[in-house]
């Protein structure tokens, strides 16, 4: 989503400076600088590369033998050998589009000024000598970007405007220090965190200009675990430009994270040592040897439920669950993303139906009887795209539905032609990847929230957009992102009210997929803010492994959940998964 490249600010553009090791950087920061020269409001004014120190001669082994030895006594090295070993492993688990897979930049940043100098400093902290501040210094910059060096010191600190901006790839409450998203896994935290901080002497202390969490992987792989914050964390430094140019420094200042206390385990986390690495990596081997004869195929099984005639949930002030009637759907599917509808002095339901054999669902729908059964399950939606999360709403006399196809690349608008099973594509509303798009109507405007999927869903971040017409132009709000914390970014069914309060049900995908739900209270909505508090969380019962969707119609209330569950008890004799 480019709406971040463009600010309406009528002002000089911003001034940015970058200090790298190379033109040769990670896809991660190529794609940094893109939006950066992409944008209306910055100009990258100034490179400044590190030089590498010259190379004091070494006498060379005289043999083969020699050089072995001369590896293996090198106390660095022999130190962290497990770690080396593991990084070389973990290549091979790397995914594809990796971010941090090098890019040649040479192009890109060609025509740009540039200075070479040669730090400073002790081997890991690197000052810069007066000469080359003086230099910075004349470029009058506004911010200097991090994207190499080692630990900054000195008077560099200040040498632009608003300070260097730097990425620390892991929660700074928790994790300073490195590598990064390596000992998420060795401590098994379930949140993998990136901030973007104004550098200062104190490592990872830094003013936090914004925060991101992540799922953390359930994986032994750094290059798995790194995978999505890298990705979904890119927009932190043209979103916070961005806010700079439009609304100034003190702004940017107000909406920085407060200082809390580190809480980490450690002070600071280092390369781990060859006794760490053991200890951490032998029972991980033991499991898998011991569980890979007996390896299979679990998935999240989806089923929803119907209550009718309780307190509802979000009134509840004890959250009590009691009441649900579970539906377990026919063999090779499951059944989520429930949505309620009355029409016509009836009550429906329209949900995802998975098939299993063909790894693809659509939307089907069933009237809801007085008992709390399901009437005959109609197809409503299928076709050449995965649906799900089938948003039914009514706008006057018509009804409309914004069903769930990431795949498809954009958002589409669904106009009911006969109910309940036949819907005509009306309009695309949003172009890109999207999940879970919700929209209500509120004090005569249309609000929409979605959750960008790019790469993918576990890298989103929460946006909203309003509109004052349903099919009209979508404006982007200057509160964006409204989440960008795994557990709350994602929508989890109608935005409604009850009792005067406007609830926004989110979705937790922490530790996994689909994990819980909350109900947030909108305290605030207008065109220029918007705020909620989290006012209750439901977690899985009775074996759940996951809940992770809420409606609600008149007395009807509507929830998922699923079990973990082998896939071949889920198929008929018939079904097989098709590859």
């Amino acid at each position: 989503m480019g709406h971040f490249r463009f600010s309406p600010a009528d002002k000089p553009p911003l001034r940015i400076g970058i200090l790298l090791d190379g033109t040769k950087l990670s896809a991660f920061f190529a794609r940094i600088i893109g939006d950066i020269q992409k944008s209306n409001f910055a100009r990258i004014e100034l490179l400044v590369f590190r030089k590498k120190p010259s190379a004091i001669p070494q006498p060379k082994p005289k043999s083969r033998l020699g050089a072995v030895q001369h590896r293996l006594l090198t106390p660095n090295l022999r130190k962290r050998a497990l770690y080396d070993a593991y990084l070389r492993f973990d290549q091979r688990a790397k995914p594809a589009n990796h971010p941090l897979d090098p890019v040649d930049c040479s192009s890109m940043l060609a025509g740009i000024d540039s200075i070479e100098l040669e730090p400073i400093g002790k081997k890991f902290v690197h000052k810069f000598p007066p000469e080359a501040l003086e230099q910075i210094r004349a470029k009058d910059l506004d911010v200097i970007l991090r994207f190499g060096f080692n630990i900054l010191s000195g008077e560099i600190l200040n040498s632009a405007r608003y300070g260097v901006w730097s990425y620390h790839h892991g929660d700074n409450d928790f994790y300073r220090g490195g590598p990064p998203h390596f000992w998420e896994l060795v401590e098994k935290s379930p949140l993998s965190g990136v901030i973007l901080q104004v550098l200062n002497e104190q490592l990872d202390g830094g003013l936090v200009l914004c925060k991101s969490l992540f799922t953390t992987e359930q994986t032994a792989s750094a290059s798995v675990n790194r995978y999505t914050p890298y990705w979904g964390s890119t927009d932190m430094v043209i979103r916070k430009l961005n806010e700079l140019h439009r609304c100034g420094w003190e702004y940017v200042k107000s909406n920085a994270l407060p200082a809390s206390p580190y809480q980490g385990k450690r002070k600071l986390y280092r390369t781990p040592t060859n006794f760490e690495m053991a200890r951490w990596m032998a029972p991980v081997i033991f499991k898998k040897a011991i569980e890979y004869p007996f390896r299979t195929t679990t998935v999240q099984h989806w089923k929803i439920a119907v209550r009718v005639g309780h307190q509802p949930l979000v009134e509840s002030s004890d959250a009590d669950v009691s009441g649900f009637r579970w539906i377990e759907p026919p063999k090779d599917h499951f059944w989520a993303d429930p949505f309620v509808l009355q029409h016509q002095g009836k009550t429906w339901a329209f949900f995802e139906d998975y098939f299993y054999p063909k790894r693809r669902a659509g939307i089907a729908s069933a009237e809801i009887l007085g008992n709390g059964n399901l009437g005959a399950v109609l197809p409503c939606l299928q076709g050449d795209h995965h649906y799900s999360y089938p948003h039914v709403f009514r706008s006057g006399d018509d009804l409309f539905m914004v069903p769930e196809s990431v795949g498809s690349n954009s958002v589409d608008l669904y106009r009911c032609r006969e109910f309940p099973a036949k819907w005509v594509r009306e309009t695309t509303l949003l172009e890109g990847r999207f999940v879970d798009t919700t929209i209500w109507q509120h004090d005569g405007v249309w609000w929409l929230m979605t959750t960008r999927a790019e790469p993918d869903s576990r890298a989103g971040c929460l946006f909203l957009l309003y509109s004052e017409s349903l099919t009209g132009e979508w404006k982007f709000h200057p509160s964006n992102p409204i989440s960008t914390d795994i557990r709350n970014n994602r929508g989890a069914g109608n935005v409604f009210l009850s009792g005067g309060r406007l609830i926004r049900p989110s979705q937790s995908c922490c530790p996994i997929y689909g994990y819980s739900f909350s109900f947030n209270e909108v305290t605030e909505l207008s065109k220029d803010r918007y705020a909620e508090r989290q006012v209750r969380t439901i977690t899985p019962w009775n074996g759940l492994c996951a809940v992770h969707t809420y409606n609600r119609a008149g007395s009807v209330e509507l929830i998922d959940g699923a079990v973990m569950t082998p896939l071949k008890k889920l198929l008929s004799s018939a079904g097989s998964v098709t590859r």
